[in-house]
């Protein structure tokens, strides 16, 4: 390795608090499928045998990615690989997790975060790509691509909302304090306001950057590596979660250190945002040029606005309806990452140009279930899965992505992608089609209750070591009263919501 001068602006906090830093690590055997199956939670739903199938070959596909620390690498956990290129990636790791929360029992994919946590360098930063021989980060931290997308506070309270696990929270608030401190202090311009790049988004060939302010350069080198002197609605928003998701981190934990300076950027992200880029004649967010124009291009990315609930109320309608406009976002396979009514959106996808990618669907339909369109999250939900059985029922396996505009995988999606696509066949199906939401935190589960065959789950997970079983019988009728049963090794209240009706047990 290179060696560079040093020129960290530390953060005590780093040192002090960030306990993965130089922890043993944990050199445990690796489980597989066929001895665990039997431990992951069962999905019921009578009479769609394929779809059981699809779920349990998603979980067989991810026990053969996972990998373990060694001496070169330095990771300090087990760990499920992105199946992409030998290297572990942040974001892709965050939305494996959100399928992964299921499995707890069998194998802790939390620990995949404790390998980028035990990397962080002392001014805060983590990268978003190491390598898993080596555990070489793959960028200079100070390179445009070298991290993001900061999701990472929101996907640790994704689980805390299924295990409400508190010393977790107290293990990992300082890391992602830090690491959004690395994110202000060096991805911000003079206004306030975050950059990111086709690589730092994730989202690597979209036509999002302003390709003018780098002349002389290849358009494709712009889209991926360059910031475009530009402020990225996605980044935006996703620093304004990071803060909000700490924030309620730290009210559980009782902690005041970094409140006030998370709170004022609250404050000011909220109001930079719905001042500076939001199109009142277009009803949209985005992302905003060097001299303040904004750059037209209808990407998901600003749907970040809803888990990060900066979308004002009176906005809230005409922002969403993108999402009804069978000229833009709903085609026939929803939602594509570029609007169909953009010069570059393509009918296989593309890859970012009108993909299907399971991790931008599901920040979607998290985003609309939070602000209460629980309506239209399951319709895109159920779309999304539906299309994702056609293409398995074709080729018997889960792809990267997928076209929008028909039931095959996009161009180009490499096969066997579990990956990120887990979170169709698994974490969608038990969400969203079954419609099983669990809350440890509040010792509930909500479950919205579509299906008319009995249908249900066994060994679901309510918190550490406890486990609930809910069954609901057939139905001849949306409106008809589930007949519906409940085991738990705890007690824990279950709210029913069926047509415009809903009912509580346990409470």
């Amino acid at each position: 390795m290179p060696e560079y001068i040093d020129t960290y602006l530390e953060l005590e906090d780093v040192e002090k608090h960030n306990s993965f830093i130089g922890r043993k690590p944990n050199m445990a055997d690796l489980p597989d499928f066929e001895s665990n199956r039997d431990k992951l939670p069962e999905p019921v739903w009578d009479g769609h045998s394929d779809s059981i199938e699809a779920y349990y070959k998603a979980w067989k596909i991810a026990f053969s990615n996972l990998g373990k620390p060694t001496e070169e690498n330095g990771f300090v956990s087990p760990y499920i690989d992105a199946a992409f290129n030998g290297d572990i990636f942040l974001w892709d790791s965050c939305f494996m997790l959100m399928f992964g929360k299921y499995g707890d029992s069998v194998f802790k994919f939390q620990g995949t975060l404790d390998d980028f946590y035990c990397k962080q360098e002392p001014d805060g930063f983590i990268g978003r790509q190491y390598h898993e021989g080596n555990g070489f980060s793959k960028f200079h931290r100070l390179d445009p691509v070298s991290t993001g997308p900061e999701i990472l506070a929101w996907c640790e309270w994704q689980y805390y909302q299924n295990y409400g696990d508190k010393k977790r929270l107290a293990d990992v608030y300082y890391p992602l304090l830090c690491y959004h401190r690395w994110m202000r202090n060096y991805h911000r311009w003079q206004d306030g306001s975050y950059w990111s790049s086709g690589w730092g988004c994730g989202m690597d060939n979209q036509p999002r950057t302003d390709l003018e302010a780098v002349p002389g350069v290849e358009d494709w080198q712009v889209e991926t590596f360059h910031h475009g002197f530009m402020s990225w609605i996605d980044a935006n928003f996703q620093a304004l979660l990071s803060c909000k998701e700490l924030l309620k981190m730290a009210k559980e934990l009782d902690i005041t250190d970094g409140v006030d300076e998370l709170q004022k950027e609250v404050e000011y992200l909220t109001k930079f945002i719905n001042e500076k880029m939001w199109s009142e004649d277009d009803k949209y967010y985005y992302d905003r040029r060097g001299n303040g124009e904004l750059l037209k291009v209808k990407s998901i990315a600003s749907y970040w606005g809803l888990l990060a609930d900066g979308v004002p109320e009176e906005r809230k309608a005409d922002f969403i309806a993108h999402l009804e406009n069978e000229k833009e976002f709903k085609r026939p396979h929803r939602v594509p990452t570029l609007s169909a009514d953009h010069p570059d959106y393509a009918d296989d996808g593309a890859y970012w140009n009108g993909g299907v990618w399971a991790p931008t669907n599901y920040m979607v339909i998290r985003g609309l279930s939070e602000c209460g369109r629980e309506k239209l999250a399951y319709e895109i939900a159920l779309n999304h899965y539906d299309n994702m059985m056609k293409v398995y029922h074709k080729t018997g396996t889960f792809f990267e992505n997928y076209a929008p505009e028909s039931a095959n995988p996009g161009n180009p999606a490499k096969g066997d992608f579990v990956g990120w696509a887990g979170i169709i066949p698994i974490t969608v199906l038990i969400e969203y089609v079954l419609g099983i939401q669990v809350h440890a935190e509040k010792n509930e589960i909500v479950w919205h209750v579509k299906n008319l065959e009995r249908h249900g789950i066994k060994r679901i997970p309510v918190g550490r070591d406890a486990y609930a079983d809910l069954i609901c019988e057939a139905r001849s009728d949306e409106n008809e009263k589930p007949n519906i049963s409940v085991k738990s090794d705890k007690q824990i209240k279950v709210t029913v919501i069926y047509g415009d009706n809903k009912f509580v047990i346990g409470e």
